[in-house]
């Protein structure tokens, strides 16, 4: 019997074990699994941006979509700030500047700046110079970028993601310098967005893609075709290389056929530009797709095929007018921006006065509470008790009688103020020199070419008021606003005429859109009033020079 019970005893034994074993087994797996879900459902934020930041160079589209998802299901603020400008950046590479602009200032209730991090701080200057810049607001971009630069620390920080905003500072930093015809400075902010490109992720790959193209394309100004070539060449073979990466593999192709037109290969020009819009065709880029129509038809021009030359010609003058009329509703969104922020800022700094004022009072109430107490503490001690009372009682007086006095003749300050305003409206000199320079740089730009160009939109672009710009334009350029504009255009084609043989094949209609001009005939009126002779004579005279 003892020797059944202890076999029986040891089979139970045994069950137990197994039954703890096959318990603890589940206990553990029903501890970890949440632990394996969320790691699998939940990857690093920064591969998710990473994909989201390929996808803008893939299909803007799936961009936005993609990043709209992460964006509803995120919750952390500083996440929310990056992926808003990634389907910014999206719209802008689609030509949708005002749903650039709309969803890069979107914000939420606590997203106040100074509880972001420093990198979220920095983020969004680099944001607010991205969005200047595709607006072509130039010379606002540049000031952001040379405030956030002057940061020497920030230079030096070897945090990942700073480095990679330093890196997209720096190159939209060449941009602006390449715009204002400076190329070896844009040459030296490329070297420097580069020297911050030091991961291997997606976004740091497409950087310095870019980086490349923008190079070429500044050499390729300073007329180092072969060094500009050899560049793009490399580029081109990346991108066949990773594959699917349409925007910059088209981006490649369209400086591409700028080395073939300058050597007056004009069919190898339209080869290079057939292969890159054939990466982009089917891809809403809107952006970079008038470029190469305006390139279509430049080429097409010079190879006097003029049905194809009208054929991208429209499609040009098409989207051209679509585009500058989202970017100029992006202008105005950002000027009332800016209004309701410098608005708001002045609510604050009234709000602020007011405090600064009840605390004022408040300090003054306790120093002659405190007076007065000390002067009461002190009468128990004096026999001069009742004197001191006196003079404190003329003291306070005097101080009465004196506001009194302010507040009788003050009808003279404010003669004074209104004779100061008369003043004001003639601009000082040193203002008017600002002005002058903000004019000369901003003539660098070309942007008086664009077609919709008005007082206002020089105003948002050179953050002048268009009352002083009018009066530094009439009173310094001898002209009104529009003859100032016109007189740079034709300038501008005068010179182009005389300086690029390629320019003296075209027709004047072509000439007159290239100006910004609305007609033919009002370009050559215009043309006509400043040089003394017809665009066709004009050009008949330089072939005959040359010959």
């Amino acid at each position: 019997m003892i020797g059944i019970s202890d076999k029986n005893n040891g089979e139970m034994i045994l069950m137990f074990k197994k039954i703890l074993k096959n318990n603890i087994s589940i206990l553990f797996f029903i501890l970890w699994c949440p632990v394996f879900i969320n790691g699998q459902a939940a990857p690093d934020f920064s591969i998710l941006t990473d994909k989201a930041f390929q996808k803008l160079y893939q299909n803007p589209e799936e961009c936005i979509s993609y990043s709209q998802s992460l964006l509803i299901s995120d919750k952390n603020i500083e996440h929310k700030v990056i992926l808003r400008n990634i389907i910014s950046q999206a719209y802008a590479l689609q030509g949708n500047y005002v749903q650039s602009v709309s969803i890069s200032n979107q914000k939420e209730e606590d997203d106040e700046k100074g509880s972001l991090s420093h990198f979220i701080q920095l983020f969004d200057d680099y944001n607010l110079a991205d969005q200047y810049q595709n607006l072509g607001l130039y010379g606002q971009s540049k000031k952001i970028i040379a405030g956030i630069l002057k940061d020497p620390e920030l230079l030096k920080s070897n945090n990942p993601k700073e480095r990679m905003v330093l890196a997209k500072l720096f190159q939209l930093q060449a941009i602006n310098a390449g715009i204002d015809r400076n190329y070896n400075s844009a040459l030296l902010n490329i070297d420097k967005s580069g020297s911050y490109l030091n991961n291997n992720n997606e976004e740091n790959r497409i950087i310095k893609w870019e980086n490349m193209i923008f190079r070429s394309a500044f050499l390729m100004r300073q007329n180092k075709l072969e060094e500009s070539k050899k560049l793009l060449d490399d580029v081109i073979q990346d991108t066949e290389k990773y594959g699917n990466n349409a925007f910059i593999s088209a981006f490649a192709y369209e400086n591409m056929s700028r080395y073939y037109f300058l050597e007056g290969d004009y069919n190898g020009a339209v080869k290079q530009l057939e292969k890159g819009f054939s990466e982009i065709e089917n891809l809403p880029y809107n952006d970079l797709k008038i470029i190469f129509y305006e390139l279509f038809a430049r080429s097409y021009l010079a190879l006097n095929n003029d049905e194809k030359y009208y054929y991208y010609n429209n499609l040009y003058t098409d989207l051209k007018a679509k585009l500058d009329s989202s970017k100029k509703e992006g202008i105005q969104y950002v000027v009332k921006l800016l209004e309701t922020y410098h608005h708001k800022n002045l609510e604050f700094q009234e709000q602020n006065k007011e405090k600064q004022l009840k605390t004022a009072g408040i300090v003054i109430l306790i120093l002659i509470a405190g007076m007065i107490a000390y002067f009461l503490s002190e009468s128990s001690r004096s026999r001069h008790l009742k004197k001191q009372l006196d003079f404190f009682e003329k003291l306070k007086t005097k101080e009465g009688s004196s506001g009194v006095e302010v507040d009788g003749p003050r009808e003279e300050p404010v003669k004074e103020n209104k004779n100061q305003e008369k003043d004001l409206s003639k601009i000082s000199k040193e203002k008017e020199e600002e002005i002058l320079q903000k004019l000369k740089d901003w003539e660098k730009s070309d942007s008086y070419l664009n077609k919709n160009m008005s007082l206002a939109i020089l105003s948002a672009q050179t953050g002048i008021n268009t009352k002083y710009l009018s009066e530094v334009i009439n009173n310094n350029k001898g002209k009104n606003f529009n003859g100032y504009v016109n007189e740079l255009r034709i300038d501008h084609i005068a010179r182009l005429l005389k300086t690029d043989p390629a320019y003296l094949n075209y027709k004047v209609s072509y000439l007159a859109e290239y100006a910004g001009f609305s007609s033919h005939g009002a370009f050559t009126n215009v043309f006509k009033s400043i040089t003394g002779m017809s665009p066709n004579t004009y050009i008949q005279e330089i072939i005959k020079n040359k010959n």
